[in-house]
């Protein structure tokens, strides 16, 4: 019987080291957190990346075409000009005129030269922006995928030091997070 409870006794000691592997499970709980709001978000910043550069590459094209157009025009009242100097022909070439103005600025629409190209530059702007985050987030995901298995590591080693590693880890990780959140563009990586 006493050998049963010096048994226990050493299983209590265990229980004791059981308790410290507890607190590295919670450690490993709070980081499997973190990495899965840093997925979430980087994935979500991503997919605003995407969609900004799609908007971008639209507006851009449409610039494109008015210029174009404007260019179209614009050749089509010279010519006429040069050809025929009739008053049909001069009221034609004043309204082509207009036109390839109006191409060029249309403020009641949003969709002259001059505006289509603010807008693409401002959907590029906020491309980068999202990248910037994005950046932040898949920085965070990897330090704290890192610092997890160091933390279960420490489980199997039982080597104190690698739960302060991991931790530390952790607090990069939560860091990366808050930047890529609050402050994308403070720090630059990529």
């Amino acid at each position: 019987m006493a050998h049963g409870h010096a048994d226990h006794g050493g299983h209590g000691g265990h229980g004791g080291h059981g308790g410290g592997n507890k607190g590295v499970a919670l450690l490993i709980s709070v980081l499997a957190l973190v990495l899965a709001f840093s997925e979430t978000l980087g994935k979500n910043a991503q997919t605003a990346a995407i969609a900004f550069n799609v908007e971008a590459s639209n507006l851009w094209a449409f610039f494109q075409a008015k210029t174009i157009r404007q260019t179209i025009l614009r050749t089509a009242a010279e010519q006429t000009v040069v050809l025929s100097s009739s008053e049909n022909s001069r009221k034609q070439v004043e309204k082509w005129r207009e036109i390839a103005q109006r191409y060029q600025s249309e403020p009641e629409t949003n969709e002259g030269r001059d505006q289509l190209a603010a807008r693409a530059k401002q959907a590029e702007k906020k491309r980068a922006h999202a990248m910037e985050s994005y950046h932040n987030y898949e920085t965070a995901s990897a330090v704290t995928q890192i610092a997890i298995v160091i933390a279960s590591a420490s489980i199997i080693t039982s080597i104190t030091a690698l739960v302060w590693v991991a931790a530390g880890l952790g607090v990069v990780g939560i860091f990366f997070c808050v930047m890529g959140f609050f402050f994308p563009t403070a720090l630059h990586f990529f």
